[in-house]
């Protein structure tokens, strides 16, 4: 009780300098729970969607794919199922849906009013199942084949109202509707793009054809389960479609959500992670100073008989009344992080209600838990020390004097470390596969950043020594002074700095890789690709015949080049072994647009008469040479026989693996309403016409915005735009390790500054005027700050240069050093040092010199 008694005062009495790390704690903590809270609400939030919306039976197409969506394929039922289906044991009720995702719609200006987030456009026709999600709160129901009715974000997000017409683009063509009614989601809105018609209208414009269906809606009778109606429908319609309980349907649709939720979850922990791990040595500095501010008085405890247990669980107690506090507030933050997920989500199209806010009673257990183990382990070491406290030195001394052998010992330790790593690190950039040299890698990045940890006080007096020759002499006495008090406890200063480095080693890591993709993409795209423009969509929609029509219309082209992906193709090899391929079929001028090198043969053969090519690896793995004769089975053709021409190389990155044919080929074999759609165009220019093809093909295709047209400028923009995106989300997760580390520089200067009361007492009293004081806890600071970044910085490229020889092997070559970004960064933490000064150096100057001359 009397340890309590003491911990608990003890905490009090220290709480302000304990607020940073109780702050670390609290943000960890809350990304932790705000992630799980997101989580489960989005979850929470589909689950009860889908289980509104799905039927008691659902009966489809069999072996419908999102491939179907890309190729421009449309499979149905036949409307004559109906009247069977309503004839089966155990059916109420059956409603057909007639609903493609394979639409685009536009305003009367051409510009889509689909979602911005990459979320489809439905069109599907209007029955009394949609009213289980949407209520018409504008309006009426579509009536015929000049009406369409939308959803309610959509119509807010896109300003549209009562009476604006849109042009509907879907696989058998386009039509024009006028907007007769809004819908509004009575759930959430999943963030797609709803446009409701009536039946009729939905089966001709967008299933190609009067009276099919793209599915059935069954309800059961009263007493009959779901599972026993799916048995029914089996019975009577065999096996040839899909039935699905509701049930059933609902778990495949929460699977697809799920998937994408859980790498955002994973991620987003990770990167928690990564914070908990940088609050760890903010908070291993605070209990290390902290004890070592109190020496003496640690020493009269022992002194009067407590234990060297007794102070370890004083200490501990400490600890875990800080973990237990921080976690506290981090849940509470957690639940307000996930609101505010769920608006930025909202602005992005995904509504999210805060009524489904789903706070499950693992989250905060996990949070707290989290919060308080690592406090606590934390700040093991330091109770340790404070429980070998002798009395007899605490009362002589005003500090713990530095464990040389333990310094000497942890030495040797992170130098194997680090060797350990870097040769990790030297193998995986030497690995054959990929594969490989991935397990390598990860091994080489965990010891070396653990060597590095571990190492940091040794480095900190060799590093500290080279950034103060370079940055703090300049200042004179005052720079000299800064270096020295850097340098007077290595430990503490590499322990900071091993904060921010662990931040910084990630961002340098990802810059470089980053940079080393559009690099690559670049370079392939001047090597391989010969075309001028390249005509596709971003949302997998395919290219209509409308739109390939409007691309031949195009001034100044010298030719077109078209793509198409042919799925399911079974080969029957030489050996009589039979795989299922993948084929690319396309214009005899794609060898030209795509400059895909051969290891043998000639590629344009291959696009000649019952002619094909096979990749390099395909032929090595099943013995396929020049000149041997395939047998192609196609999904919805007949049988062929095809000669291999080529043989193309492995060594590319655009198309690798692919299997090319002349599209005239698949012609002869695969009903004409039965080949997909093109994926791709490509086109060339005629010489000197590049600007006039360019500036005709844009305003061709202005008409149809689910496609773009861009030429290899774009291109290359686009790459290096997505890469950044995709790096600019990665620093924001990053930024939340990064302002952990920093609050522990300012912890560590506060502390310090706390410590040296005394001594700053006597410079101010000898001389030492505020601002000198002022630059020399900055210029401390700052140097504190270099350090971490030179270490995080180097280790970061050298990672990533590991990272890129392993991407080599894929195909992105290029190396690339993103040497502003790596300067500004080193730049940065300069100027990060000196914000993290201000408090603590303001508080310095600002000491009344006689009470500082006067603490003991």
């Amino acid at each position: 009780m009397t340890v309590l008694k003491t911990s608990l005062r003890n905490f009090v009495a220290h709480k302000g300098r304990m607020a940073l790390s109780a702050i670390a704690v609290l943000l960890s903590v809350a990304f932790v729970c705000g992630t799980l809270v997101f989580t489960d609400t989005t979850n929470a939030t589909f689950d009860k969607l889908f289980a509104s919306t799905a039927s008691d039976v659902t009966v489809s197409p069999k072996g419908v794919s999102d491939n179907d969506t890309r190729q421009g394929r449309i499979r149905t039922l036949p409307g004559s199922e109906l009247a069977r289906l309503k004839q089966v044991d155990g059916v109420k009720s059956v409603l057909g849906d007639a609903t493609s995702q394979s639409v685009t719609a536009a305003d009367r200006d051409d510009n889509s009013i689909g979602s911005d987030t990459g979320a489809p456009t439905i069109g599907t026709n209007w029955d009394p199942t949609e009213k289980r999600s949407v209520e018409i709160t504008s309006g009426h129901a579509p009536r015929g084949p000049t009406e369409v009715m939308v959803d309610a974000d959509t119509a807010k997000n896109k300003k549209l109202k009562l009476g604006d017409e849109v042009r509907i683009i879907a696989i058998p063509g386009e039509f024009r509707a006028k907007i007769v009614g809004i819908a509004t989601f009575q759930v959430t809105n999943p963030g797609a793009t709803l446009i409701y018609m009536d039946t009729d209208t939905a089966q001709r414009k967008l299933l190609g054809a009067p009276g099919v269906y793209s599915s059935y809606s069954l309800t059961a009778k009263a007493g009959v389960s779901h599972d026993q109606l799916k048995k029914n429908v089996v019975a009577d319609l065999g096996t040839g479609v899909k039935v699905q309980t509701k049930a059933e349907s609902s778990k495949e649709a929460e699977d697809d959500i799920g998937s994408f939720l859980d790498v955002m979850k994973y991620a987003m922990l990770g990167f928690a992670g990564i914070a908990v791990l940088v609050g760890i040595f903010l908070i291993v500095n605070t209990f290390s100073m902290l004890v070592a501010q109190r020496t003496r008085e640690i020493g009269l405890m022992r002194a009067i008989g407590s234990s060297r247990k007794q102070i370890n669980r004083s200490v501990l107690i400490e600890a875990l009344l800080l973990g237990v506090v921080g976690s506290i507030l981090g849940v509470l933050g957690g639940v307000g992080l996930a609101v505010g997920l769920m608006k930025i989500m909202g602005s992005a199209g995904l509504h999210l209600s805060t009524d489904q806010l789903t706070v499950k009673a693992t989250t905060p257990i996990v949070g707290i838990g989290i919060g308080v183990v690592v406090t606590v382990i934390a700040a093991y070491i330091p109770a340790r020390r404070a429980g070998k406290i002798s009395p007899m030195a605490a009362l002589r001394d005003a500090g713990t004097p530095a464990d040389s052998r333990a310094g000497w010992i942890r030495g040797a330790i992170g130098t194997l470390l680090t060797a350990g790593g870097a040769a990790s690190l030297v193998v995986a950039g030497n690995a054959d596969k990929a594969v490989d040299g991935s397990m390598f890698l990860g091994l080489g990045v965990v010891l070396t950043l653990i060597g590095f940890i571990v190492i940091g006080p040794l480095l900190a007096g060799l590093v500290v020594r080279v950034l103060a020759t370079v940055v703090l002499r300049i200042f004179g006495p005052v720079g000299r002074l800064a270096e020295r008090n850097a340098l007077r406890n290595p430990r503490r200063t590499g322990a900071t700095g091993a904060a921010l480095m662990i931040g910084l080693a990630l961002v340098a890591c990802l810059s470089v890789v980053g940079s080393s993709m559009v690099a690559s993409a670049t370079d392939e795209l001047d090597k391989s690709v010969g075309a001028d423009f390249i005509v596709q969509s971003d949302t997998g929609q395919p290219i209509t015949k409308g739109i390939a029509d409007a691309v031949r219309q195009a001034k100044g082209l010298k030719h077109i080049s078209e793509a198409k992906d042919i799925e399911g193709t079974k080969l029957t090899l030489p050996d009589g072994k039979t795989v299922t391929k993948g084929l690319s079929a396309a214009s005899p001028t794609y060898a030209e647009d795509l400059r895909t090198p051969v290891v043998e043969g000639d590629l344009s053969a291959a696009y000649g008469k019952d002619a094909m090519s096979v990749p390099e690896g395909f032929a090595k793995d099943h013995k396929v040479k020049k000149g041997d004769t395939l047998t192609v089975a196609f999904k919805e053709g007949r049988t062929a026989k095809l000669t291999v021409a080529a043989i193309t190389s492995d060594d590319v990155s655009l198309d690798k693996g692919a299997m090319y044919l002349n599209i005239a080929t698949v012609e002869r074999y695969v009903p004409a309403k039965l080949i997909p759609a093109d994926v791709m165009m490509l086109a060339q220019a005629k010489d000197g016409q590049e600007k006039q093809a360019y500036d005709s093909l844009k305003s061709q295709l202005h008409h149809y915005p689910s496609v773009k047209v861009r030429d290899q400028t774009d291109y290359k923009k686009e790459v290096k735009d997505q890469v950044g995106q995709l790096l600019n989300l990665v620093y924001g997760l990053l930024a939340l390790a990064i302002i952990v580390a920093v609050l522990g520089v300012v912890n560590t200067l506060a502390l310090s500054v706390v410590e040296r009361t005394r001594e700053i007492g006597l410079m101010r009293a000898i001389g030492v005027s505020r601002r000198q004081m002022r630059r020399m806890i900055r210029l401390e600071s700052v140097v504190i700050a270099l350090f971490g970044a030179l270490l995080g910085l180097g280790l970061g490229m050298g990672w990533g240069t590991t990272a890129q020889k392993l991407l080599a092997l894929e195909g992105l070559k290029t190396l690339e050093i993103p040497w502003p970004t790596i300067i500004t960064v080193f730049i940065g933490s300069a100027v990060v040092g000196l914000i993290a000064a201000l408090v603590p150096a303001f508080r310095a100057a600002r000491m009344n010199v006689l009470n500082a001359i006067a603490t003991e």
